[in-house]
């Protein structure tokens, strides 16, 4: 084979074999609760996790939400909703549980903020490690839950608390979401944080504005919790 020939060659393998790169996908899998997953088109439900992958530039981050409506730490992994995000392989596994898991004692899929609900998320994080996904932590949205005197009631707080502990015993990177929604729902005050509600009363679940309002809150801190996928967003 001339040099001629063999370089041309060489030189068509390098065209066919750039796009493959440049189109290659990270992999995200979201678990969590109602105020993640996915919902149907006719519902006026909405989680934030269906908003996620939107933000990504087009081709390079495949987004499996696989969060599920009344799902807690330990339920979710009870019925083999874990496993199957773990068979997902994903690279990144963002984990966002605290609502269910707030629910009173006596209830399946409630656990204890200081023992039980700690336990769980080091399950999450060292199973996640396992299969070489990196797991990132993010504390439980708000709720929009107001008293009398118009102050926003926080129960999620100690849940968000003991989320962040573990982030920090296992060097994990957290995304404060508990925080930054809690900030936007007082500065927004009982009437018009009530807009981002799925129905009239409903102060935890999420129309599409409130749910897209929670995806960008999240987004704005991804770069810092997981630099490698910065540029692969569309606004950084």
């Amino acid at each position: 084979m001339s040099l001629l020939r063999l370089t041309f060659l060489r030189c068509v393998a390098a065209v066919i074999t750039l796009p493959a790169l440049a189109f290659a996908e990270e992999s995200i899998a979201i678990v969590g609760d109602s105020t993640v997953c996915d919902y149907a088109p006719e519902r006026p439900d909405r989680g934030w996790g269906q908003f996620i992958a939107e933000h990504f530039r087009p081709g390079t981050v495949a987004v499996t939400n696989l969060a599920k409506a009344g799902r807690s730490t330990r339920t979710f992994i009870k019925e083999g909703l874990w496993e199957k995000a773990l068979a997902a392989k994903p690279a990144y596994v963002l984990i966002q549980f605290g609502h269910n898991d707030s629910h009173a004692p006596d209830k399946p899929e409630s656990t204890d903020a200081a023992t039980t609900y700690k336990d769980f998320l080091r399950r999450y994080i060292d199973d996640s490690r396992a299969i070489s996904a990196t797991p990132i932590l993010i504390t439980p949205v708000a709720r929009r839950t107001f008293a009398a005197d118009g102050t926003l009631e926080d129960t999620l707080q100690p849940y968000a608390d003991a989320m962040k502990e573990v982030a920090k015993e296992k060097t994990v990177s957290v995304i404060d979401l508990h925080a930054s929604s809690k900030q936007l729902v007082t500065q927004l005050g009982p009437e018009k944080s009530a807009a981002m509600a799925n129905k009239k009363g409903d102060t935890t679940h999420f129309n599409e504005q409130g749910a897209r309002t929670m995806a960008d809150l999240l987004i704005k801190d991804l770069p810092t919790a997981a630099p490698s996928l910065k540029e692969l967003l569309i606004t950084p």
